[in-house]
């Protein structure tokens, strides 16, 4: 199966995430802000990141563009997992070169197909 990087700042959300993930036979690393998911991404080198947007120090949206400037990470496809719901929020985050934007809280079933969607991109 895959290896999923999450990269959220709540504990809470990280749990939750890690066992739908888990669920599908998927391994899961995970970081609890940006400049660390930005590290273990290019130490791991995952097959997807989930990635929320809010979070203290770098945001989702700075990780997601360090993420694809830098040549060792620039493929790993990216779902964002976050609360902003706004329409101008998604539309940026897609912009950003995310596969997939998801607000929180976060269908299991959607997950799952954004998952396997960005795996078989």
């Amino acid at each position: 199966m895959a290896r999923v990087l999450i990269v959220d700042d709540s504990e809470a959300q990280l749990y939750s995430l890690r066992r739908i993930v888990e669920g599908e036979g998927h391994q899961v690393i995970t970081a609890d802000n940006g400049e660390d998911g930005l590290k273990t991404a290019k130490v791991n080198q995952p097959d997807v990141i989930l990635l929320d947007i809010v979070m203290p120090g770098m945001s989702g949206f700075q990780v997601s563009r360090k993420l694809r400037r830098d040549k060792e990470t620039k493929g790993i496809p990216i779902i964002f997992v976050t609360t902003k719901n706004q329409e101008t929020d998604r539309l940026w985050g897609l912009r950003q070169g995310a596969s997939a934007y998801l607000t929180k809280p976060v269908d299991k079933g959607e997950l799952l197909l954004a998952i396997g969607n960005a795996l078989a991109a």
